[in-house]
């Protein structure tokens, strides 16, 4: 495999876990970064720009990232907070007065951040043309009816959470969170990381696929628990529906689908930009800094935990962040971060000041923790405990 790019001193195993991703795992084109203490130490890539494609993968180049959006997405409402500008602890309707509708009045904003809030699918699945009308999917999430009291228990909003947080944001700073993650975010830092992605940029982005997973040993594959795969198979359950809040399905390579501003599942990012994004929200990269200390231990604080009732697996959230746990293994008990259904992951460890990110553009069936991200991780630790 002809790997590109930079390994310093001591993080040789990430290299050798990258390869193997290649060689045994079956990656067909991504990129590692790895920032410590706010200096780059990997940076690499290998395979294709397109997952069915021949050119090569070069960089700079990037990859729609999934649920990896949401840390981004969570990000913003925290750094408002940080600002004084929003209150993690009003009701959702002190910004948003049409949100208390049909029983949700008592809707915190830190409810939204931690999956909470009870809204994880709507009765009536939207177009893409309508998820991406902000006003109309807004007043769509705003109308909708909590399965659960709000507060009460966890489950994950795959789809929704676009739409919350995105409102939310429009509400406080007149802005779409797009525009704001663009000013106050990767402007700031220079970073390859969009949410609606500017047409001149459509070029940088590969093609993306489903893959399967390799049967080879080692290859990882694993059967998923009965509970979970008849929830995945049972069109009412909360899982397809929670998946399904856009229906059909959008086709991920569509520019109008990357145009589109959808901070659940539709962030484009470089492995660099994305790594950089978390190495800033714990310490100072290039004089840049966007999380306090404090807020660094607002968003890793543990919100909600325990059996989800959408990925039917047991979850830990901060304050939109997953935290180190089964369904998502991380560094260590204080990382907080953020994976993409089938793929991409992002993550910052405070202690060690470890940030790291992974793009791919070939994604598997797994949602928390998948094979290849996991490797990396492995490598890390490894790296680091040497």
């Amino acid at each position: 495999m002809d790997v590109n790019g930079t390994v310093a001193e001591g993080f040789e195993p990430v290299r050798e876990a990258f390869v193997r991703n290649f060689e045994v795992l079956g990656d067909r084109g991504a990129a590692v970064t790895l920032y410590r203490d706010g200096h780059k130490v990997v940076d690499l890539w290998a395979g294709t720009r397109d997952v069915d494609g021949t050119e090569p993968w070069r960089h700079g180049t990037a990859q729609i990232v999934r649920s990896a959006t949401k840390g981004v997405a969570a990000a913003v409402l925290l750094m408002l907070a940080q600002r004084g500008e929003l209150d993690l602890d009003a009701p959702v309707g002190r910004y948003w007065p049409e949100y208390k509708a049909a029983g949700k009045e008592r809707t915190l904003v830190r409810h939204l951040l931690a999956h909470r809030a009870g809204v994880p699918v709507l009765d009536r699945p939207l177009t893409l043309a309508e998820a991406a009308d902000p006003g109309l999917a807004a007043a769509t999430v705003a109308a909708q009816a909590p399965v659960w009291e709000p507060g009460a228990d966890h489950g994950y909003h795959a789809q929704t959470y676009s739409w919350l947080t995105g409102e939310l944001v429009r509400r406080v700073t007149g802005r779409s969170i797009g525009e704001w993650i663009a000013d106050k975010i990767a402007g700031p830092l220079g970073l390859d990381l969009w949410v609606g992605l500017p047409a001149a940029e459509t070029g940088r982005v590969g093609r993306v696929a489903q893959i399967e997973a390799p049967s080879a040993p080692g290859g990882l594959k694993t059967r998923p628990k009965r509970a979970v795969s008849e929830a995945y198979a049972d069109p009412d359950s909360l899982t397809r529906r929670a998946f399904a809040a856009i229906t059909p399905m959008p086709d991920e390579n569509d520019p109008a689908y990357l145009a589109a501003v959808l901070p659940a599942s539709n962030g484009i990012a470089t492995a660099e930009g994305l790594a950089r994004f978390y190495a800033a929200l714990i310490g100072e990269v290039d004089g840049v800094r966007l999380f306090t200390p404090d807020t660094v231990e607002l968003a890793r604080a543990e919100q909600s935990a325990g059996p989800d009732r959408v990925l039917v697996v047991n979850t830990r959230f901060g304050l939109g962040y997953m935290l180190h746990g089964t369904a998502s293994p991380l560094l260590s008990p204080g990382s907080f971060g953020h994976p993409g259904r089938g793929g991409a992951l992002g993550f910052a460890d405070p202690e060690s000041g470890i940030a790291l990110g992974y793009v791919t553009n070939g994604f598997r069936k797994s949602v928390t923790a998948d094979a290849r991200a996991q490797a990396l991780v492995r490598a890390v630790r490894t790296a680091i405990d040497a």
